[in-house]
């Protein structure tokens, strides 16, 4: 159903300009960036001719209508300060780039919503280097091959969001497949229930997910993993240097969740992306779930008021005719 949304002014936006940035920091102008759909963006330009960008999250900025987050889910509405802060300081001690923290407020002091503001990375986005720029993304593409071996790397004691089990919490369910079939059963149901031609497969679809799960082999090793990191959430510093956005989701998890992630997104460019010793029965299961829930989510967002809902139609297009060609592939 329709809502109104209120964004922000710079009006608005003054009183935590100036506690972020100093007392005499005024907005000229704001600007909300696109794209999100869980929380506003809006680039602050300031008086003295610098910009910075300021995260707000309130109910006015999330499309979703979610509601609060269920940190016990690894997959549950990936939104919210507490999420962001835990994931930004996870990435800055592992010396992974993401946009600087400059201030947090929890107290909803300046507004009436939770806050933050960071650096303005003002070197454009992996995305828009891909389209114009092939010599900046071929380096890009390279050095962002490098920040997923350092991702790798970091090991968790547990799968989970990174703001969970970095203060010793359990996350539901016995491990990172299961978790993952759970997810894919439900974006089933979710997707049938708008989509005649999932209906018509629904039984198909489960049974294929949970041949595919039966295939997938114990382990205990969990990485550290964005979860979403497409071309359009990686900005670029002035020096080219990768930086990773939109990083609420960070998890423990593993690592063919996110390739699977990145294979979609980077298509052709995947390549350079590549890593060696990935499960090939995880990467068929987590697969399939990705286009399942890449069908169920952008179906379900644009029962609201998404501004963008044609892009959301395309998306789960898109993901619909790939998992139904895994499926037949089957058959």
């Amino acid at each position: 159903m329709s809502r109104t949304r209120q964004h922000l002014t710079p009006a608005d936006l003054t009183p935590l300009t100036r506690a972020a940035l100093g007392p005499s920091r005024t907005p000229v102008a704001v600007t909300r960036l696109r794209g999100g759909s869980k929380k506003g963006a809006y680039r602050l330009h300031l008086d003295d001719g610098s910009t910075a960008v300021a995260y707000v999250w309130s109910p006015d900025e999330d499309y979703w209508d979610a509601g609060p987050p269920d940190p016990r889910d690894p997959f549950s509405h990936g939104t919210g300060l507490g999420l962001f802060t835990a994931a930004h300081d996870r990435l800055a001690g592992a010396g992974v780039r993401t946009p600087r923290l400059r201030y947090a407020d929890a107290t909803r002091a300046h507004l009436p919503a939770d806050a933050a503001v960071v650096e303005d990375v003002t070197g454009g986005s992996l995305e828009e280097a891909l389209r114009h720029d092939p010599r900046t993304a071929a380096t890009a593409l390279r050095r962002l091959a490098d920040t997923l071996a350092v991702l790798d790397a970091q090991r968790g004691p547990a799968f989970g969001k990174v703001a969970l089990v970095d203060n010793g919490g359990v996350s539901y369910g016995d491990s990172c497949e299961r978790r993952v079939l759970d997810g894919a059963l439900r974006s089933v149901e979710e997707a049938a229930a708008r989509e005649p031609r999932v209906a018509a497969v629904r039984s198909e679809f489960a049974d294929f997910l949970r041949t595919l799960a039966a295939e997938v082999g114990p382990r205990t090793r969990h990485s550290l993993v964005h979860g979403e990191l497409g071309p359009d959430h990686v900005l670029l510093t002035a020096d080219g240097h990768p930086a990773l956005i939109d990083i609420e989701g960070l998890l423990y998890f593993d690592a063919e969740w996110e390739h699977v992630f990145l294979e979609l997104r980077f298509g052709s460019h995947y390549d350079v992306l590549r890593t060696p010793d990935l499960d090939p029965a995880r990467l068929r299961l987590y697969r399939l779930a990705m286009h399942l829930g890449l069908v169920s989510g952008p179906l379900t967002l644009i029962e609201g008021d998404f501004p963008e809902p044609e892009v959301m139609r395309g998306i789960a297009e898109f993901n619909l005719g790939r998992a139904l060609s895994l499926l037949r592939t089957a058959s």
